[in-house]
C-alpha cells in the first residue's frame, strides 16, 4: 500500500509539473523571441555602425568605436549617465522608505483605512508617465518655494549639498509619492503576513513599538524591501527623468550610425543599472542560508526570547535603581 501511494503520489507530481510548464512555454516563448533575443542582438550591433541603404539595413564592424564615441566624443552621454546615477542615489532610498512609513501606517486599524489605500494607489492608475512628464514641464509637482522656510535656510547655511538634495526632493516630491505606489501595495501584503503574536509576545514583554519595528518587523520584511528597490531602480531607469533614456531614443532614429551607437548607449546605460542593482542586493540581501518555514518560526521564536531576556535585564536594573533610590532617601 505504500508503495502504490508513493507511486500515485510521484505520477500526480509529475503531472502538475506537466501543466505547469505546459502554462509557461506561451511565455517562453514571446520572452525568447522578443525580448532575449533582441537584447542578445543589441551586443552585436554595438560593434557595428548600422546605416540604412537602398538594399536595407547594413552592419560594418567597427570595434569598441561606438563606445569610445559615447563616453569620449559624445558631450553629453557621459554627464546624461553621472546624472542618471545621482538621480538614482537620491531618489530610490526616499521612494522605498516613504511607501514603507505609509504602508505601516495604512495597515493600522483605523476607520476608512480601504479608502486611504485607495487615495494613495490611485494615482498610480489615472496618472500615467506621459502626464506626469506633461506636470513635470508645467512645475506643477513642485511643494512651494522651500527656500523661505527657516529650517531650510538654517540647513543651508550649514551643509549647502544636503540643502540641495533636499530642494530636490521638495521640487519633485510628487514624483516621489506616484513611484510610491506599487512598493506601498508590497510592503501592505508583506506587512500583514506577519504572524501577529509575534507583536503581542513583544508587547507583552515590555517592547516599545520602536524595538518591535526593528527587530521584528523590518528582519521579516527585508525581502520586501530588496524586492521594491530593485524595482524602483528599474522604473525609474524608464521614465523622462532618466536623460539617458531619451538619448538612446534619438540615436535610434539616426539612420547614419543610429542603431550602432544607440546599442552602446543601451549597453553602457545597462550595465550601470546592474551595478545599481548589484549594490543593492549587496547591501539588502538576507546573508543567512536557505531557511525552511520551520526554521523561519525557530528564528523568530529565539528572537522574541532574546528580546525578552533584553527586556527583563532593563526592568532587573529599574529594579535595583528604584530599591537604591529608597534606601538613599531612607537614610
Amino acid at each position: 500500500m505504500a508503495k502504490k501511494h508513493v507511486k500515485r503520489k510521484s505520477a500526480f507530481k509529475e503531472i502538475s509539473n506537466r501543466s505547469g510548464y505546459k502554462f509557461f512555454l506561451p511565455w517562453l516563448i514571446g520572452f525568447l523571441a522578443f525580448t532575449a533575443f533582441p537584447f542578445i542582438y543589441t551586443i552585436y550591433l554595438s560593434f557595428n555602425q548600422v546605416t540604412l541603404t537602398v538594399f536595407g539595413w547594413q552592419a560594418t564592424w567597427t570595434g569598441i568605436a561606438n563606445y569610445v564615441t559615447a563616453l569620449l566624443r559624445n558631450p553629453n552621454y557621459t554627464p546624461a549617465l553621472i546624472q542618471f546615477i545621482l538621480a538614482e542615489i537620491v531618489y530610490v532610498p526616499v521612494i522605498v522608505t516613504v511607501a514603507l512609513i505609509l504602508a505601516i501606517l495604512m495597515n493600522g486599524d483605523f476607520k476608512f483605512r480601504t479608502l486611504f489605500r485607495i487615495i494613495y494607489f490611485l494615482p498610480v492608475i489615472v496618472i500615467s508617465g506621459t502626464v506626469m512628464t506633461q506636470l513635470m514641464d508645467s512645475g506643477n509637482v513642485q511643494i512651494g518655494n522651500v527656500r523661505r522656510v527657516f529650517i531650510f535656510q538654517i540647513l543651508e547655511s550649514y551643509s549647502p549639498q544636503l540643502a540641495d538634495v533636499i530642494l530636490f526632493l521638495f521640487n519633485n516630491f510628487a514624483i516621489v509619492l506616484w513611484f510610491s505606489g506599487i512598493p506601498i501595495v508590497l510592503f501592505l501584503n508583506g506587512l500583514q503576513k506577519i504572524n501577529p503574536q509575534l507583536h503581542e509576545a513583544a508587547q507583552i514583554d515590555g517592547a516599545t513599538g520602536w524595538q518591535i519595528l526593528w527587530k521584528i518587523t523590518l528582519p521579516i520584511i527585508k525581502p520586501i524591501i530588496l524586492v521594491a528597490t530593485i524595482f524602483t531602480i528599474v522604473q525609474l531607469g524608464m521614465f523622462p527623468i532618466n536623460p539617458v533614456y531619451g538619448m538612446i531614443q534619438t540615436a535610434i532614429f539616426d539612420t547614419v550610425g543610429g542603431l550602432g551607437v544607440a546599442s552602446a548607449y543601451a549597453w553602457i546605460y545597462s550595465l550601470a543599472v546592474l551595478v545599481l542593482l548589484g549594490f543593492a542586493f549587496f547591501v539588502l540581501k538576507d546573508r543567512s542560508k536557505d531557511y525552511t518555514a520551520v526554521d523561519i518560526k525557530r528564528l523568530q521564536e529565539e528572537n522574541i526570547e532574546k528580546m525578552r531576556k533584553r527586556v527583563r535585564r532593563d526592568q532587573q536594573f529599574k529594579a535595583f535603581m528604584r530599591k537604591v533610590d529608597f534606601k538613599r532617601g531612607k537614610n
